[in-house]
């Protein structure tokens, strides 16, 4: 059984930080590309960053240089540390796995960035 659990989210003011989690089982974490998507409220879910199975990243536009994204195979888990976010930035953020066309999503954990 699949299961990708996102962790990390909570209230922060503009300016702060904040490390999501997502920790994967049932899957052969280090084959897998891992995504970071959000979904604000009524607006379509986006994709925010990318690492592929050998390392490699993108990201959204709107997040480079504030988001990174790493993961660690040992521990079966991918990372999005978040600096200098925005209220534009409030979400809730969705971890994906996804192997040859075969996606995994998480339940999400929401984010919000407000004083």
């Amino acid at each position: 059984q699949v299961q990708l659990v996102e962790s990390g989210g909570g209230l922060v003011q503009p300016g702060g930080s904040l490390r999501l989690s997502c920790a994967a089982s049932g899957i052969i974490f280090s084959m897998y590309d891992m995504d970071w998507y959000r979904q604000a409220p009524g607006k379509q879910r986006e994709l925010v960053a990318v690492i592929t199975s050998p390392g490699r990243t993108t990201y959204a536009d709107s997040v480079k240089g504030r988001f990174t994204i790493s993961r660690d195979n040992a521990k079966n888990t991918v990372y999005l540390q978040m600096n200098s976010l925005k209220p534009e930035d409030t979400a809730v953020y969705y971890c994906n796995a996804n192997f040859l066309k075969v996606g995994y999503w998480g339940q999400g954990t929401q984010v919000t960035v407000s004083s």
